[in-house]
């Protein structure tokens, strides 16, 4: 017999498989609450995704280029997302003084609104989150970190910035440390999506 994960008599004896069943409902509730969003502002969940990533994130992340690999998409379907955006007057795209075919792509103001207005759509998530004790949330943060690392590392998540693939990290005796930051790290400080973040070699 072999080890189907959705299968719920396989789940019952196998905990890696209650956890990954258990991530694909939270995945569906993500959705869910971004659909929700979404069509409450006319927009398309990769739209409001696209807004709030190029919000907080540095320009040169903010390319076509960029988007599809950090949303795992293709580059057409990012490419028909920021015309609609910018249609919308969302956002703008600053072309390159070296290329005029290259562009990056910032927020006007009313995108910025939008951002605001967006942003919390997974309020719900947090909030039930913000009622597990602390203790249970820092070994839920350590596995998932670790876990968003190692699907990296097998070209399944093809963009991230977590402290472990970061070259100023080092771990010495299990204690995590940051050389840019020049100080050890608690399994809660590892960082997701750091934004002094740069690959190691």
């Amino acid at each position: 017999m072999s080890d189907n994960i959705f299968n719920p008599t396989h789940q019952e004896t196998n905990t890696s498989n209650k956890i990954v069943a258990g991530l694909e409902r939270i995945s569906e509730a993500f959705k869910v609450l971004l659909w929700e969003k979404a069509k409450l502002l006319g927009l398309s969940p990769i739209q409001i995704q696209i807004l709030i990533f190029i919000n907080y994130h540095k320009i040169e992340f903010c390319n076509v280029s960029h988007l599809a690999k950090e949303f795992n998409v293709t580059k057409p379907t990012i490419s028909d997302a920021v015309k609609v955006l910018v249609n919308k007057g969302f956002i703008k795209k600053v072309y390159s003084t070296s290329d005029s075919r290259s562009y990056a792509i910032q927020l006007s103001d009313s995108g910025k609104a939008i951002v605001t207005e967006t942003e919390n759509f997974a309020h719900p998530l947090k909030k039930q989150l913000n009622g597990i004790d602390n203790e249970d949330l820092e070994s839920t943060f350590k596995t998932l970190s670790k876990l968003i690392y190692k699907l990296n590392q097998i070209g399944v998540l093809t963009v991230q910035r977590t402290c472990y693939a970061c070259k100023f990290y080092q771990k010495n005796d299990n204690q995590h440390f940051c050389n840019l930051l020049e100080k050890e790290l608690h399994n809660s400080e590892i960082r997701i999506d750091c934004g002094e973040f740069e690959q190691k070699v």
